[in-house]
């Protein structure tokens, strides 16, 4: 099984290790980030790419099936906010948290960041059954490890579910 993030004829295919890097450094950064309910949503949208609660080699997410916003603006801010959460994610925001180093998560952020780069956001906001509505945004922050959380479907974030 594989853990597959797509977009525009681009491919992110990646171990269950890799993945877990991967959500874990770009939850730091979104967490750090989100302002907006469309921010909400994505941070959501990686909650459930955590394969702790998921299932291993269960995940990953097609672009085309992120709803990016109804109009241009929406859309381009949409972009522009995973953008700079996977710039972030790549400086190391917050690595020292995680209480490992994640080996080779910076060239896996580098192709996900051409990937969206790259990647041309559909026109209007169609049906997008994948991707969280804003009943379904990622509001609650875990107060220990200040990480959006899936509460209150789930106790905790990500850093309170590490089996390590």
């Amino acid at each position: 099984m594989a853990n597959i993030f797509s977009g525009g004829g681009r491919e992110l295919d990646l171990s269950n290790g890799a993945t877990e890097a991967f959500v874990e450094v770009l939850m730091l950064a979104v967490s750090d980030l989100a302002s907006e309910p469309w921010d909400f949503r994505f941070a959501a949208l990686l909650i459930l790419q955590d394969q702790n609660l998921m299932g291993r080699g269960a995940v990953g997410f097609p672009l085309e099936e992120v709803d990016w916003g109804a109009g241009e603006s929406e859309r381009s801010r949409s972009k522009d906010f995973v953008l700079r959460a996977t710039a972030l994610a790549a400086s190391g925001h917050r690595w020292s948290e995680l209480g490992y180093h994640p080996a080779r998560v910076r060239d896996h952020l580098d192709r996900f960041r051409i990937m969206v780069e790259h990647f041309p956001p559909p026109d209007g906001s169609g049906a997008c059954p994948h991707f969280p509505g804003p009943d379904g945004a990622a509001m609650a922050s875990c107060v220990r490890h200040r990480v959006l959380s899936g509460l209150p479907y789930w106790d905790g974030c990500f850093l309170c579910h590490q089996p390590r």
